[in-house]
């Protein structure tokens, strides 16, 4: 499951970015609410959790947007408020749940399963499939009808961004932001070892499917021609 984590207090975004990876979430971290709004427009989530007070466009603005633009996302929302007006006026626009700050962990990761459970009709899969290859999400197993490899934390995070992107080009630099972070220093040739490792894994499975790379653009996740 992906999901996008649209929160300001840089603390607190660690904090759950951590606790969602813990539980096997993939998880993108934005702070503002136009950011929000660029990256759902870019990429593709399972659910989103916004918090109400953000720089440039808060919570509700952004929840707006997407139930105009007809997205069905389900949507958490986050505040310190706590009064009654607030919690209604995000479920009137279209908010599935709402936490008020501070909450527990174990609270915040119910919520966030019913909701996605919800969305999936109760039946929440665990696997990525594109071509021959799949992925499982549970146990980060890479595999096709040939074999299959556990893969480690990065190169599972590589390949989930692919596969839930599958023809689609992703810069190196997202690779570096959504695997490393936004502050990191890691030198951009360590996303071209990783996707070597990942390209001589496919290549021992016999995959069907390709890591194509676009000079000076980035990789996309192809079929073989």
């Amino acid at each position: 499951m992906r999901i996008l984590l649209a929160e300001d207090e840089r603390s607190l975004s660690r904090a759950v970015v951590a606790l969602l990876e813990k539980n096997n979430f993939s998880v993108d971290a934005v702070y503002d609410g136009q950011e929000a709004l660029a990256y759902l427009e870019a990429w593709n989530y399972d659910a989103v959790i916004l918090d109400i007070m953000m720089p440039k466009l808060d919570g509700l603005e952004v929840l707006r947007r997407l139930r105009q633009r007809g997205n069905a996302i389900p949507v958490l929302m986050l505040t310190a408020r706590s009064e009654e007006a607030d919690k209604v006026t995000g479920l009137d626009t279209g908010a599935n749940d709402y936490l008020t700050k501070p909450f527990s962990t174990a609270e915040l990761m119910a919520r966030i399963r019913a909701m996605t459970r919800s969305r999936a009709g109760g039946q929440v899969s665990s696997r990525l499939a594109f071509g021959n290859i799949t992925l499982d999400q549970t146990t980060f197993e890479l595999s096709s009808p040939e074999g299959s490899f556990r893969l480690a934390n990065k190169e599972y995070q590589m390949m989930e961004l692919l596969l839930r992107n599958p023809r689609q080009l992703i810069p190196a630099e997202r690779f570096l932001e959504r695997i490393w972070g936004y502050d990191s220093d890691v030198e951009m040739n360590v996303v071209w070892v990783y996707i070597s490792y990942l390209r001589k894994k496919l290549s021992a499975l016999h995959a069907d499917i390709q890591i194509k790379a676009t000079r000076n653009a980035g990789y996309s996740l192809e079929e073989c021609v």
